[in-house]
């Protein structure tokens, strides 16, 4: 390595921003979901349905995904949202928006 391409790696500015493409790349990965293959086929997006997920069971959202489950339209978005102590999942059609579950997690969660 050159003597230039050393001060460049060692200069304060240049670990700041590769330490920063570093935490944004891991954020944008972060913001992946699971089923996100099956998006194309919705009709609702998952920022409309996180709003009505949301708006069924107000909380913190600790996971989705988009699935391919029985019941509505065939294709749903599933929370688990989490109010306190307790964690609800939430199922929202994603062909209609409406809501296909909402109830309390057991203690063996999916």
């Amino acid at each position: 390595m050159s003597n230039r391409a050393l001060k460049t790696v060692r200069n304060p500015r240049f670990i700041t921003l590769v330490m920063a493409a570093a935490l944004f790349g891991g954020a944008v990965a972060a913001h992946a979901y699971t089923g996100e293959k099956f998006a194309r086929d919705a009709k609702v997006g998952m920022t409309e349905a996180r709003t009505i997920a949301l708006k069924a069971h107000p909380g913190k959202i600790t996971d989705e995904e988009l699935e391919k489950e029985n019941g509505g339209s065939g294709l749903r978005y599933s929370f688990d949202i989490r109010q306190g102590k307790v964690t609800h999942e939430v199922g929202v059609d994603a062909q209609t928006g409406k809501v296909l579950e909402n109830k309390a997690e057991g203690p063996n969660p999916d």
